[in-house]
């Protein structure tokens, strides 16, 4: 930390719901069906911080396919019936969400339909309330740095004082593109199994293995209203 902190900024999936195992299978399973064969492990390290048109634009490169017009929606319903059913948030996400002393936002690259949906399932829609930013804000999605930057500027902080908390490749490499202080989260699900991409291309950022950890690596960033 080479500076103070004055706002946190949290991506959504994979850092504080706990969906990103879930939208891979969906995903895979989708792709089955017009024999695109892909696993977990490829979904991590070419789509994760992505989204859907730079997946879909990645699919077709990489497999010669159109995806059909209709894929897209019947995505995205096929997910949130998933997230009804078995959505939670992050494993500790919740006691470091209460405990901030400082302001806090999400910025996604998921829609904000899909973004709403999820965080009202898992309880958190009034956790963060008018502070939810996705890229369909800005012109150009992750890994360039407009969508933290658009986030900085909506809550009035310069971005070397905010904090970017991401568990991909293209939002650690967006938080950087911002001159932003960065951790790398990996305590979600999908990456308890799998090579740690991230790690791999950014082995000297800040890592993070369990939210537990959070307030001793950050010791400013905890209320003292506790």
């Amino acid at each position: 930390m080479n500076a103070k902190i004055d706002l946190v900024i949290f991506d959504c999936d994979g850092v504080v719901i706990d969906s990103e195992i879930l939208s891979a299978q969906v995903l895979i399973d989708m792709l089955a069906y017009l024999t695109v064969n892909i696993d977990r492990g490829y979904v991590q390290q070419h789509f994760l911080g992505c989204n859907f048109k730079t997946v879909s634009q990645k699919i077709q490169n990489a497999f010669n396919v159109i995806l059909p017009n209709s894929f897209e929606d019947d995505y995205r319903e096929a997910l949130l019936n998933e997230f009804g059913s078995a959505l939670s948030t992050t494993d500790g996400i919740n006691e470091v969400l209460n405990n901030l002393a400082v302001p806090k936002c999400i910025a996604t690259s998921s829609s904000p339909a899909r973004t709403a949906k999820a965080l009202d399932i898992v309880n958190l829609s009034n956790c963060f309330s008018n502070t939810i930013f996705t890229s369909s804000e800005v012109k150009r999605g992750k890994p360039a740095p407009d969508l933290f930057l658009h986030a900085a500027k909506q809550m009035g902080v310069k971005p070397e004082h905010c904090l970017v908390i991401e568990d991909s490749e293209a939002g650690v490499c967006a938080a950087i593109n911002a001159n932003m202080q960065v951790l790398h989260y990996s305590g979600g699900q999908h990456m308890q199994t799998a090579i740690n991409y991230v790690h791999k291309a950014y082995p000297n950022i800040a890592h993070l293995t369990h939210w537990q950890q959070f307030f001793t690596a950050y010791p400013a960033l905890k209320s003292k209203n506790i």
